[in-house]
C-alpha cells in the first residue's frame, strides 16, 4: 500500500506511509533537500521530520518563503535562549518569536544585559550551532506540562500553559539540554543557523502591559549565509544613519527632556517650521476641496466621552483630570476630535441640501501610550493630527470616500511618500465583542459597504481582523520606518455607530428625519509621525519647499557681511527662509557645516560677487554651480519651491 503526495506544481509522487517531509524533499532534488526548512502538509506547517501517513498536498518552504524564514528565526531565538540559560542559569524565559527582520527573546534577569553580555551570548550561540543538536518535538497533557515547567523554574511558561484549555495537549521542543514551550515548527537541527548577529538589548514589559514586570529583550537576526547577513547588517547601518531619532536631534529639529516626560518631544525652531509649512499646505488644500475649519477644546467633561463610547472602550488610553470620588468635576484630554465636531453639527437642524459637510481641524490630541511604546516622533503622547469628519447621506458615501483617498494620494505624492505605503482593511473581531460597540448586524453591513467601496475603487489591500476602531471598520494606510517597524500612518473609517449615539440627523427631501453616515479621516495623519518619515525618507535632506532653512549666505570675510545681509533681506521679502553665517570662520568650514545641515543652497559672497552683484551658488543636489546673477538665482529658487520639487 502506498500514499500519494501532490506537489505545488501539481505533480504527484508515491511513497510508503510514514514518509517524512524531508524524505519527500530529498526525492525531488538534492538542492531542495538542502534548502528546505519546513513543509506545508495539507495547509498545515510541519517540521521536516513530520511523518505523512495518508494522501496529502505537500509544499517545501525555504528561506525565500515567509513561513520558512519565520521557522529559521524562531529556531534562532531558541538558540539564543539556550545560550542565555547556560550563562545566566537563573534567567526566567518569556517569549521568543520571529519578527519581520529577525527575532527576539524576553528574559527576566536581575540586571540589564550589557554589550559585553551580548558578545558572550553570541559566542555561546556559536557553540550551540557548532554542536548541531537535533531539534525534536514532544507533547504533554496540560497538568504534566505545568508541573514540568514549574520543575524547571519557568513561571512565565507556567502562566502561558495555565491559560490553555484543560484538555489541551501541550507541545514542546528540545535541543540538547534546552527545552521550550512551543507550537513550532522548527528546523531539524541547530547547525542550520549558519549566520546570526545579536543587535541590541532593551526593556520590554511582560505581555506588552505596563502593569507587568519589565523584562530584558534581546533582538537578533539570522540568515542561511554569512554574505546575506553582511548585506543585512550594511542596510541596518544605513538605517541608523537615516534614523529620525538620530538625525532629528543632529539637525536640531526636535529634542526630548527627561523632566518633561516620555512621548512629549520638544519641536525646536527648525522642526516647528517644517510642521508649520506642512500644516499650511494641508489646510490650504483641504479648503480648496470644500472642507470647513473648526477649532475645538483640548478637553471635555467625561459626559461627552460617555456618549461617544470612549469612556467605556478607550478610557485606559486617556488622560483623566479630577477625581470623582472626591467630588471633582471629571474631565479628560481629548484622544480624538470627532465628538466635538459632532456637537458643531448638532448646533442646528440640518437639511440634506447641506450635505456632505466636511469638517477639518488641525487637532492636538492626547493618548496615554505605554512607556515601552514610545519612539521618537513616531509614537508620542501628545501629537497634532490632520483630522477631518465628513457627514453625508448613504448615497454620497462612496463619492466622499473616493474624494478622501484622492486627497490622501495627492498629499503623499507631493511629499514623496506614496510609493512607501500600502493599504490594510481593518475589520472587527466578532469573537471579541467587548472591544467594540455591540451591534453585529451594523458591523457586518458597514464592513460590506467598505469592502464594496474599496473593490469599486480598484484598491489593493490586505485584511486584518481585530484591528478596527471600536465604532467601525477602517482603511489603514501603513508604512515602515527605517528599522522595518510597521505603523499606521493614516486612517479612513466608516462610522455607523456614533451618528446614532450622538443622534445626528438631517431632514431629507421627503421631509423625514434621517441618520447620516460619518467618514473619519486624516489626510497626512499625525504631523510628528509624518515628519519622522520625511526625515528618514530624505536622510534629513528635506525638499527645498519643506526645508526649514532654504538658503544660507556665507560671506568670506567681515567686509562681505553687509552685501550678504542685503541679499538676505531680498530673499526674505520674497518669502524664502534664509540665514547669514557671519561667524569668523574659514569659508571651507562654513561650507562643510552647511552641507552637514542639508541646506539646499549655499551662496558664497566675496569681493568678486560684491563687485558684480552676483552670488556663487552651491546646490545640495547638483554641487558647485559657480557664479550666478542674483535675479536668476531667485527665479530658479522660486520655480523649485512653487513646483514643490523633490
Amino acid at each position: 500500500m502506498s500514499i500519494r503526495v501532490t506537489l505545488k506544481d501539481g505533480a504527484t509522487l508515491e511513497f510508503a506511509p510514514g514518509v517524512t517531509v524531508q524524505e519527500v524533499a530529498a526525492s525531488i532534488s538534492r538542492k531542495l533537500e538542502k534548502e528546505a526548512l519546513i513543509g506545508e502538509v495539507d495547509g498545515e506547517l510541519r517540521d521536516l521530520h513530520f511523518p505523512i501517513r495518508s494522501d496529502a498536498a505537500v509544499n517545501m518552504l525555504t528561506f525565500a518563503d515567509r513561513a520558512g524564514r519565520d521557522a529559521f528565526r524562531h529556531t534562532s531565538s531558541h538558540i539564543l535562549a539556550q545560550a542565555v540559560l547556560r550563562l545566566f542559569p537563573q534567567a526566567k524565559l518569556g517569549i521568543g518569536p520571529a519578527i519581520d527582520s529577525g527575532f527576539y527573546y524576553d528574559f527576566d534577569v536581575p540586571r540589564a544585559f550589557t554589550p559585553e553580555d551580548l558578545e558572550r551570548i553570541e559566542a555561546e550561540m556559536a557553540k550551540i550551532v557548532e554542536a548541531d543538536y537535533p531539534i525534536q518535538s514532544f507533547s504533554l497533557p496540560r497538568s504534566e506540562a505545568i508541573a514540568f515547567m514549574k520543575e524547571r523554574g519557568q513561571p512565565y511558561k507556567v502562566e502561558l500553559i495555565q491559560e490553555l484549555p484543560e484538555d489541551a495537549v501541550i507541545s514542546f521542543y528540545k535541543q540538547g539540554e534546552f527545552v521550550d514551550l512551543c507550537a513550532g515548527p522548527h528546523l531539524s537541527s541547530t547547525g542550520k543557523v549558519k549566520a546570526f548577529r545579536l543587535l541590541q538589548a532593551a526593556g520590554a514589559y511582560w505581555r506588552g502591559s505596563g502593569k507587568n514586570k519589565m523584562l530584558q529583550r534581546i533582538y537578533g537576526t539570522s540568515f542561511p549565509k554569512k554574505s546575506e547577513l553582511d548585506e543585512h547588517l550594511a542596510k541596518l547601518e544605513e538605517a541608523k544613519q537615516r534614523d529620525h531619532n538620530k538625525l532629528g536631534r543632529e539637525l536640531e529639529l526636535f529634542t526630548t527632556v527627561d523632566v518633561i516626560g516620555q512621548g512629549l518631544p520638544l519641536l525646536m525652531p527648525k522642526g516647528a517650521k517644517v510642521l508649520q509649512i506642512l500644516q499650511r499646505f494641508v489646510e490650504d488644500e483641504e479648503e480648496r476641496r470644500g472642507y470647513q475649519l473648526t477649532k475645538t477644546p483640548f478637553m471635555a467633561k467625561k459626559d461627552l466621552y460617555e456618549i461617544s463610547g470612549h469612556w467605556e472602550h478607550y478610557r485606559d488610553g486617556m488622560f483623566i483630570i479630577g477625581d470623582e470620588d472626591k467630588g471633582d468635576e471629571v474631565l479628560a484630554l481629548r484622544p480624538m476630535t470627532c465628538p466635538f465636531q459632532f456637537m458643531i453639527y448638532k448646533s442646528k437642524l440640518r437639511s440634506y441640501r447641506e450635505l456632505p459637510l466636511r469638517y477639518s481641524e488641525t487637532s492636538t490630541l492626547f493618548r496615554n501610550e505605554a512607556s515601552g511604546e514610545m519612539h521618537g516622533l513616531i509614537r508620542v503622547r501628545q501629537f497634532t493630527i490632520s483630522e477631518g469628519h465628513l457627514i453625508c447621506t448613504p448615497e454620497q458615501l462612496e463619492d466622499e470616500f473616493r474624494g478622501v483617498l484622492d486627497l490622501i494620494h495627492y498629499l503623499l505624492d507631493i511629499l514623496g511618500l506614496r510609493e512607501d505605503i500600502w493599504f490594510r482593511f481593518s475589520k472587527w473581531d466578532p469573537n471579541n465583542k467587548d472591544k467594540y460597540i455591540d451591534n453585529s448586524e451594523a458591523w457586518e453591513h458597514a464592513q460590506d459597504s467598505m469592502k464594496r467601496i474599496l473593490d469599486n475603487l480598484g484598491l489593493e489591500y490586505e485584511e486584518a481582523e481585530g484591528e478596527a476602531a471600536f465604532y467601525g471598520p477602517k482603511l489603514d494606510i501603513q508604512a515602515r520606518n527605517v528599522h522595518g517597524k510597521e505603523d499606521t500612518m493614516i486612517t479612513v473609517q466608516i462610522d455607523f455607530a456614533l451618528p446614532e449615539r450622538f443622534d445626528l440627523t438631517y431632514i431629507d427631501q421627503d421631509g423625514v428625519k434621517k441618520r447620516p453616515l460619518v467618514i473619519h479621516r486624516t489626510s497626512v495623519g499625525c504631523y510628528e509621525r509624518t515628519l519622522a518619515m520625511l526625515i528618514e525618507k530624505y536622510a534629513g535632506a528635506l525638499p527645498t519647499w519643506l526645508a526649514p532653512v532654504q538658503v544660507r549666505i556665507l560671506p568670506i570675510s567681515d567686509a562681505h557681511v553687509e552685501y550678504a545681509e542685503k541679499r538676505s533681506l531680498e530673499l526674505r521679502a520674497s518669502g524664502f527662509r534664509v540665514e547669514v553665517d557671519k561667524r569668523s570662520e574659514k569659508i571651507g568650514y562654513k561650507i562643510r557645516e552647511g552641507r552637514l545641515e542639508r541646506i539646499p543652497y549655499l551662496l558664497i559672497v566675496g569681493d568678486k560677487e560684491v563687485g558684480e552683484g552676483t552670488v556663487s551658488v552651491r546646490s545640495r543636489k547638483e554641487g558647485d554651480l559657480g557664479g550666478m546673477n542674483f535675479a536668476d538665482f531667485m527665479t530658479r529658487l522660486s520655480k523649485e519651491v512653487a513646483a514643490k520639487a523633490r
